[in-house]
Order: C-alpha cells, then structure tokens, then sequence
C-alpha cells in the first residue's frame, strides 16, 4: 500500500497541473491515493529546506512529490517534480495532463485563495481554543490546592474554555508544588489542558490572562511591628507589578486574596503597575460575606441561600462593617409566604435589636477568627464565585463585595482598594452608587477609610526608605 504525497506552493500552476492529475487518478484508480499539503508561498523554501534535509533527499524545485510505503515503514520513495510525475504516470498508467498554461496559472490563483481562507479559518479555532492562562503566587498554600479543582471543572469560565494554570512560588516550595501539579495531571480533567511549576520570577506571569494573588505574610505582632510586615507586602508587590506590566496579556486581571493585607496587595500592585488597567484589579469579600449570611441563617433557622445582599465595607483582611441594611431573605418561614422572588428586610425580620448592634459586632472578631482560620476550601470558593461573576455576570439585582479602586464613590478617599457593592455584567462591573447609606454607616466608612489610607503611607515610606532612589523614579 502506498500513498503519493504532493507539497508545492499555493501559488504555483505546475503544483496545480500535478494536483489535477492525481485527482483524476485517485477518482479513476481505486489503488491510487492521494494526500496534499500546500504551503504558504512565504513558508515553502524553508518547508522544502527541512523535508529534504530529514529525508535525505536533493530537490529544489515545486512541487515535490513523493511515495509513502505505508506497509514498509522508514522514509518515502521520492518521486521529484512534476516532470518527473507525468513520466511516472505515463509509464505506469498510460495516461498524459493535457493541461493548457492558461488554465494552470487559474487554478494557482484559486489554490492560493482557497489556502489563505483555510489559514484563517484555523488561526480562528486557534484562538477559541487557545487555553486561558492563569497564573497562581505563592501557591503551595492550602487555598490553593482546594481552587484548581474548581477552576478546572468547567463552571468557573464555562465548558468550552481550556485551561493552562502555573503555579509559582520561591525554590523551598518546590517539592510540594510538584505534587500539586502531579495530583491535578492524575485528576484529568478534561478542561485543563496544562499545569505547571514555576520558581524562576523572571518568567511570572508570561501571557497571563488572570493572576491570583495568594501571597501572605505569617503576621506576628510580638515579633516584629506591623509596619514591618506592611513593608514586606510592599516589596512583594514592588517585584510583581513590573512582571505583571511587561509579561502578562494587557487586558490582565489580577484578583488578591489571602488572610492578610488583601486590600493593600491590591493597592501597591496599582501603584507600582500603573499600566495595569485599575478595573482589572480587585479583592475578594466573598468569604466575609458568605460567613456573614451564614451567622444570620443560623440566627434564623434557615439555609443560608436565602440570605442575599449582605455588604462588606473597608478592609477585607482587616478593619471592615458588615452592613445589613440592605440584606434580604428569600424563602424564610415567616407569617407572610410569596412566590420564589418575594424577599423580606433582614433587620425587620430579626427583633431582638440588641442582638444586631452588638452580638453581630462583636462577631466580626468570631467571623475574622473563622476566615483566618479556615483552610483554604472558603477563600477559593470565593475567588472562584468572582471569577465566574466577572466572566458570566452575577445573579440579577444581587449585591456583591468587591475590593476595588475607590473613584470617591460613597465620599471614600480616591486611589485606595475599599470593598463596597458592585454588580458584574458583561465582563465587567460596576459600583451600585443607587443605593443609599445612613449616617452611621458613613461615619464608619471614613474611619475604615483613613485606616487604609494610614495603611498605604506606611508601605509607601517603608518602601522609599529601603530604596530612596528607586521611590524618586516612582513617584516622577
């Protein structure tokens, strides 16, 4: 059994006279096959170059043909040009192209065509199929290990979107990202077409279209000062942006989360990455928000779906205010019954007031203590919910927190990351500016607001006294 393999340029008629030929004898002679391969006229010296110098073979010109043994193995029988075929079909089968030059230079002209339209149709598929990169810092910790799973199981970015992760973190992490990465390869799934270990910094965040933050710092108030600890988030964030300007694809988005300093990675990030598009950095609430709903659901005997609307001012890993003056309940078991969508006002729902203005304050220590607790399996939850959000949208008239860059919305401070309400549509979002605070909650949003402020001084000066020269060129 044997296969005659034809390659020429697509712009070549004496491809196109042979090509003809071998349609003819494929169609006429059940023995005879045929398999074509046009090259690009840019392409065709250098293809011609590499296929004779693997097979051995001396040939210059187009087309070059060539048998395929497919019985025999090893490299094909070369055959030569297209004088060398019509010699070789005339002896073998009788049979002579009476192909005129006029006719010849036609079909070239539509073989050129027909190749330029079947290129860009592949490098179409390519880029559908081109796999979404996802870079992840500091990945050996926990959150990590519990978000590949959801990242890859196609409810995050959809059943059609492949997925390449990368797992970066420092030389003494090595081991444990190696058994990350050999535990999601044996999992296969089918949406993650790649993953991989990175220690090398100088190659983060290469094509990267989502970057999650996870960087923490192991906080320890007796062993050195907060502000030290705001300067080593600094200096993460001072390597990282850079990377993240000159690597990344520039519709980038970088999502911070982790149980310390969430809000100032994000800020710095923006500081020191200022082509970095604002919109695209952000801090996830979620986890205070879930633990929230989940608190007022078991205050009220009920499952915690049917909280909605629960809002996380400020600091997400710090100083923050769970406002529940917008918060709703849909499905409680109350005197009033509606249909699916009726919704009740949690605070007219929950008479004991005092346990509102204190037991629900005095649980955001409880609520803090259980989000800095909790190993991993909350926070990747959120980071997955928020994604999905910002790729699909979030539910219809459902409040979200997010951290994001504060435009003075709400009278907070501008150039900050400050949570507060936001709605995702369209592959992006927007602050909910219609809804309307009470005094008391603006008061607390400026202390939570001059607590962040404080926050980026002290990173700012840390930071400018380690490097003085390096701040003058940033700041100009």
């Amino acid at each position: 059994a044997a296969v005659a393999m034809f390659t020429g340029k697509a712009n070549c008629p004496y491809y196109a006279k042979a090509e003809l030929l071998a349609d003819y004898l494929q169609t006429n002679l059940p023995s005879f096959r045929v398999h074509k391969i046009i090259q690009h006229p840019d392409k065709w010296e250098q293809w011609l170059h590499d296929i004779c110098e693997m097979n051995g073979w001396e040939h210059r010109q187009c087309p070059i043909i060539w048998r395929e043994l497919l019985d025999r193995g090893g490299k094909g029988q070369l055959l030569g040009g297209l004088n060398d075929f019509l010699e070789y079909v005339q002896q073998y089968y009788g049979i002579t192209s009476m192909m005129l030059s006029e006719e010849m230079l036609d079909i070239a002209e539509e073989n050129l065509q027909a190749h330029l339209e079947t290129v860009k149709e592949d490098e179409e598929i390519k880029r559908l199929i081109k796999p979404m990169q996802i870079w992840i810092t500091s990945a050996s910790v926990p959150i990590c290990y519990h978000l590949i799973p959801l990242l890859a199981n196609g409810e995050v970015f959809g059943m059609t979107t492949e997925i390449s992760i990368h797992l970066l973190d420092t030389d003494q992490f090595k081991e444990i990202l190696h058994g990350i990465v050999m535990e999601a390869e044996d999992m296969a799934f089918p949406l993650l077409r790649s993953i991989s270990e990175h220690t090398n910094i100088d190659q983060a965040f290469t094509d990267a279209d989502i970057i999650i933050v996870l960087d923490d710092v192991l906080l320890n108030l007796e062993v050195q000062s907060r502000e030290n600890y705001i300067r080593e988030v600094g200096e993460i964030c001072q390597v990282y942006a850079p990377l993240i300007e000159k690597n990344a694809k520039g519709e980038v988005k970088v999502i911070s989360s982790g149980k310390t300093f969430a809000n100032l990675k994000a800020t710095m990030l923006r500081t020191y990455g200022p082509s970095i598009r604002p919109e695209n950095i952000i801090a996830v609430a979620t986890s205070w928000e879930s633990a929230a709903k989940a608190m007022l659901a078991r205050k009220l005997n009920m499952s915690t779906a049917g909280v909605k609307d629960v809002i996380v001012w400020g600091n997400i890993s710090g100083s923050n205010y769970i406002d529940l003056s917008h918060a709703k309940l849909y499905g409680y078991d109350c005197a009033i019954w509606g249909p699916p969508n009726f919704q009740r006002p949690v605070l007219n729902m929950i008479y004991d007031s005092d346990w509102i203005h204190s037991e629900l304050q005095s649980a955001e220590s409880t609520l803090s203590s259980r989000v800095s607790r909790c190993t991993g399996m909350s926070p990747a939850h959120a980071v997955a919910t928020v994604l999905r959000y910002w790729y699909h949208g979030s539910p219809s008239e459902e409040i979200i927190s997010v951290g994001i860059l504060s435009e003075g919305q709400f009278c907070i401070p501008e150039g900050i990351i400050f949570s507060m309400p936001v709605r995702f549509q369209n592959g992006n979002w927007e602050v909910m500016t219609e809804l309307e605070i009470n005094e008391t909650t603006q008061k607390v949003l400026g202390r939570l607001s001059h607590e962040l402020v404080q926050e980026k001084l002290v990173a700012l000066k840390e930071i400018n006294e380690m490097h003085p020269y390096e701040a003058e060129e940033n700041s100009t």
